[in-house]
């Protein structure tokens, strides 16, 4: 079957053309998953959206047929973390490190991603045994060759496209609780409405670094998500009294060494222990932010184990 019916749906023109509902683009992109649509057609579509928009009923209906697709490859977690950060302005992936902080608290993480464009010193994989036995990372051409494919094909558009959305959106250790980096802002409510369609009940989404799941210490975050089931927006505040971007060029961070103690930055443990809390927060382990950051910053200080630099 072609996919040459929902391009028309999206493609026909002023006053003709609508939005797919959720079966619909669940549908679209079931046969696209299934190697069945042309790769103009996938284009077209994509691209269609890009311009126009995504809905919250497409985004669901394309994370849903992406879940049905692959499903049961992953062991069961407590908090699912997409990691689809790309470019090079990012830096060390501070974020590894909070992990591991939630997992020392108890928690099953899952990590899952592909992170392209980007220098060896910001590489989640080649950091991600800084997260600790702990917290699994999956890569995405392992679980799904067919959603690895669509998400290059911003190399052949040279633009992104909804995929990038719906790869956050993926979950598919099938966690009931969920935390999600976004680079452009207006993309937190448009997530958080289509994880409500899925009936995903806890979800945090912040304007993370490089879209990734990763708060700036100097600045107020807002955390769009859902709560129970209920639409929510929270602020966290700002932690320090500090100008500095989030990732300065040239000054990187040797995460290892940050871990051990070896050196002190204030600003990075900041980083770490205040993108933990809003982890611990969205996972109800402290009722407020504020508890959730004085939870963080004990679990820094005891982390463990005080091993060996070369562990």
């Amino acid at each position: 079957m072609s996919i040459a019916p929902f391009v028309r749906i999206v493609a026909r023109g002023a006053g003709r053309a609508r939005p797919l509902t959720l079966p619909e683009a669940q549908e679209a992109m079931s046969l696209i998953l299934q190697g069945e649509a042309a790769p103009e057609a996938i284009g077209a579509l994509l691209m269609v959206l890009r311009m126009r928009g995504e809905t919250p009923e497409e985004i669901a209906g394309f994370t849903a047929a992406l879940r049905h697709h692959v499903s049961g490859t992953l062991a069961a977690a407590d908090l699912d973390w997409p990691s689809y950060a790309a470019g090079r302005s990012r830096g060390a992936p501070l974020f590894l490190l909070a992990a591991r902080l939630v997992a020392q608290a108890g928690y099953r993480v899952s990590i899952h991603g592909w992170n392209s464009h980007q220098a060896s010193s910001a590489s989640v994989r080649e950091a991600i045994d800084l997260a600790g036995p702990a917290v699994s990372y999956t890569p995405l051409e392992t679980l799904s060759p067919a959603a690895f494919n669509l998400l290059n094909l911003r190399d052949t558009f040279g633009l992104r496209s909804c995929i990038n959305t719906v790869l956050r959106m993926w979950n598919p250790s099938q966690a009931p609780v969920s935390v999600q980096g976004v680079f452009h802002p207006s993309y937190r409510g448009l997530q958080a409405q289509a994880a409500n369609l899925l009936g995903q009940r806890d979800l945090a989404i912040i304007k993370g670094g490089g879209g990734e799941f990763e708060r700036h210490p100097s600045k107020d975050v807002a955390v769009f998500g859902l709560r129970d089931g209920a639409h929510v927006k929270h602020t966290a505040a700002a932690l320090l009294d500090d100008k500095r971007r989030l990732h300065e060029q040239g000054s990187g961070v040797d995460l290892r060494s940050l871990w051990h103690g070896v050196i002190d930055d204030d600003f990075a443990v900041a980083t770490v222990t205040g993108t933990a809390a809003l982890v611990l927060f969205a996972l109800k382990a402290a009722p407020t932010l504020d508890d959730a950051n004085h939870m963080s910053r004990a679990l820094w200080a005891v982390r463990r184990p005080p091993e060996s630099l070369s562990a």
